[in-house]
């Protein structure tokens, strides 16, 4: 009986019956289905107004800013293009051996050597150069937000939240005003990578302060020291190795962030390299510069990742050798040192690749084009459109009709008794409305449906104060005309987060049973996670070429990591007592799975869907570039146009989206841990 008046069967009965007055009201009131576009604010123009009005008042100030942010781009320019190569390299590998001895000193050789050898030297110095550059203005305005938040409670919560915005917000989202601002040009994707790569040295300043003893605070206090003292000389430093962590996540979201930005007319860059041949179908080129980006954020990631979670350092004279030896070999070969851009040795393979991926698309281009066409028929287009529109003769070979509705709507509410005698109300419920989800298609559903199943989750979660939240959010987005986009966008989340939820669920699993299996996969997942959106789209491209499957899939490699490791962790993590406790009353290992650790898991498998769900919103606004639909190109197009007001709007409702994502899946997970008594 509790179970029965449990919250969620509320919810789940609100959003169910909401779903059919409208279905039933639709003859009578068609606006009940679509919203209608008299009803909507002309909020995309009204922000595009507002905000070229503020953006032309503070135009002067930020052209002198960027003429200023010139010269130390300039002068990175210099010095990283006119350094003699083998000088670079010896400086990469003498830190190398540094920070993590003669295995990261190979390293640093050997991904070097390889950019030498790509041909593209002088591309990937300009990179270097704009990461050069916009690491520390990232570093001191995340620095500085985190102080700020560890020195002002009373700020914190609004810090907090204008971090999760800045986390939130799509990438592209950045540019639109940042082009009225500082036109095109590499000035506008250093900006854009600082203000990106803020975020995450912020929030690592704040876990670092917040984790310092509370015994360090009174011994500094009880020594004399001013607050300043106390927070420079004592606090600081003992929070260095999570400050490290988040230098080392500002390198990575800074380098992503620079790769992102070639589409802006940063044309002397890998990542407009990697963009213009993909545009160009040359895939062999496009792979290996690629794998140039890849090779940089390997080697950025390791020594970085090092250089925050290794204290001990090797020897300072095998570093001034290395060094010593790259300045002879500079000198003693200057005259005759080769131009780094004329080194291309690796075109052959990049024509192999191209070649041979050519051969192989004529070969296999029907199987891959009728897979493709055949999961977008048999698949994709129901979610989206619903079963009622999907099944048609020309592709499943018979036309959906209203008593195939029925059937479907019949065995559902069946399974749904069903499953209420045996205690599982909410289950049942929630089958009833999946059902009706299929049959109408996500991107057709009811407005009023989505807002109420939406605040129904927030009020399950966490309360009135999230439901009204959510509701009000979603509201925004209807009232501004851009429904229509986010349904889109809506869709390939939810059907790439599914997706990355069962294969990533599955394979951490498997992980977690079988030390082997994690062995062969860590790694891999390891390199997933060290490569940028923009590279995600190439492989994807050479074989199903533009389209909605190609965006899907560029998501599910990108977003499936936080699900296999958090999966993995939290199986691996019981307690032993639990397990031992499970084994002495005679529990087989798949019981002990099924009951003891699969339950104690729950709150970090939500969190890492928490992490995918947030990765597939990140991946979504990138795949607009292969073609999708949503608000991802509603975002794209604006840049394109220049069209602040349609930039600033998608981008915010992308933003929304994915909050509200976050803070669900957040307030299922810490239920989850207050149930556990963590």
């Amino acid at each position: 009986m509790s179970a029965r008046r449990s919250p969620g069967v509320w919810a789940a009965l609100v959003t169910m019956l909401t779903g059919v007055i409208c279905l039933a009201l639709e003859p009578l009131a068609p606006w009940l289905i679509a919203y209608p576009t008299e009803w909507t604010l002309p909020a995309t123009a009204w922000a595009g107004e507002m905000l070229e009005r503020l953006l032309s008042a503070i135009k002067p100030a930020a052209r002198v800013f960027s003429d200023l942010l010139s010269w130390p781009m300039h002068w990175a320019n210099t010095v990283l293009g006119r350094t003699p190569w083998p000088l670079l390299i010896g400086a990469v590998t003498a830190l190398g051996w540094y920070l993590g001895g003669w295995r990261m000193a190979i390293l640093g050789l050997g991904g070097f050597s390889f950019v030498l050898a790509s041909g593209y030297w002088a591309e990937s110095m300009n990179t270097l150069a704009l990461v050069a550059v916009s690491v520390p203005l990232a570093l001191v305005a995340g620095g500085t937000i985190g102080i700020l938040a560890n020195e002002l409670p009373r700020a914190r919560p609004a810090i907090q939240a204008a971090l999760d915005v800045m986390q939130t917000v799509p990438t592209f989202a950045y540019l639109t005003p940042l082009l009225l601002l500082f036109g095109f040009g590499p000035v506008v994707g250093l900006i854009a990578s600082a203000i990106y790569a803020a975020p995450p040295m912020a929030r690592n300043v704040i876990l670092g302060l917040e984790r310092v003893e509370p015994e360090i605070r009174e011994a500094a206090v009880m020594s004399g020291s001013t607050r300043v003292q106390q927070l420079f000389l004592i606090e600081i430093p003992t929070a260095g190795t999570q400050i490290m962590v988040g230098v080392n996540q500002c390198l990575m979201a800074a380098l992503s962030m620079v790769i992102i930005a070639a589409v802006i007319g940063s044309n002397e860059d890998i990542g407009w390299e990697v963009l213009l041949t993909m545009r160009k179908s040359q895939f062999g080129p496009a792979m290996l510069a690629g794998f140039v980006i890849v090779t940089f954020a390997i080697v950025i990631d390791r020594m970085s990742g090092a250089l925050a979670t290794r204290r001990s350092r090797h020897e300072l004279r095998v570093v001034w050798a290395i060094l010593a030896a790259a300045a002879l070999a500079a000198l003693a070969f200057w005259r005759v040192l080769p131009d780094p851009g004329s080194i291309t040795l690796l075109d052959p393979v990049a024509d192999w690749l191209d070649t041979g991926l050519t051969a192989f698309n004529k070969a296999n281009g029907q199987a891959l084009n009728d897979f493709k066409n055949d999961t977008m028929f048999y698949a994709f287009l129901p979610l989206r459109i619903g079963l009622d529109q999907a099944v048609l003769p020309f592709t499943w070979g018979f036309q959906w009709t209203a008593a195939m509705s029925l059937g479907l709507f019949a065995s559902a509410a069946a399974a749904c008794a069903t499953l209420w005698v045996l205690g599982r109300p909410v289950a049942g419920l929630a089958l009833l409305i999946v059902a009706g989800i299929i049959e109408t298609g996500v991107t057709d559903l009811p407005w009023p449906f989505v807002l109420a199943g939406a605040a129904a989750l927030g009020w399950v979660a966490r309360g009135w104060q999230l439901a009204l939240l959510t509701a009000v959010l979603l509201g925004t987005i209807l009232l501004s005309g851009l429904w229509a986009p986010a349904m889109l966008s809506l869709y390939l989340s939810c059907t790439s987060v599914a997706a990355c939820a069962v294969a990533g669920g599955a394979l951490g699993l498997l992980c977690a049973v079988s030390p082997i299996a994690w062995r062969l996969i860590r790694p891999v997942c390891d390199m997933l996670q060290t490569i940028p959106l923009f590279v995600f789209l190439i492989p994807v491209l050479m074989f199903f070429q533009i389209g909605e499957f190609s965006a899907f899939l560029a998501i599910c490699l990108y977003a499936v990591v936080p699900m296999i490791r958090y999966t993995r962790h939290g199986l691996v993590s019981t307690p032993p007592d639990l397990i031992e406790a499970a084994t002495a009353s005679g529990a087989r290992p798949w019981q002990i799975l099924r009951d003891i650790r699969a339950p104690y898991a729950a709150p970090a498998i939500l969190l890492g869907l928490n992490q995918t769900i947030l990765f597939a919103f990140a991946m979504l606004v990138i795949a607009a570039l292969v073609g999708t639909t949503g608000l991802g190109q509603s975002i794209y197009l604006a840049i394109g146009q220049a069209d602040l007001g349609l930039g600033v709007s998608a981008g915010a409702a992308m933003a929304i989206l994915a909050f509200i994502a976050d803070r669900l899946v957040q307030g299922f997970a810490e239920e989850r841990r207050r149930a556990l008594g963590l």
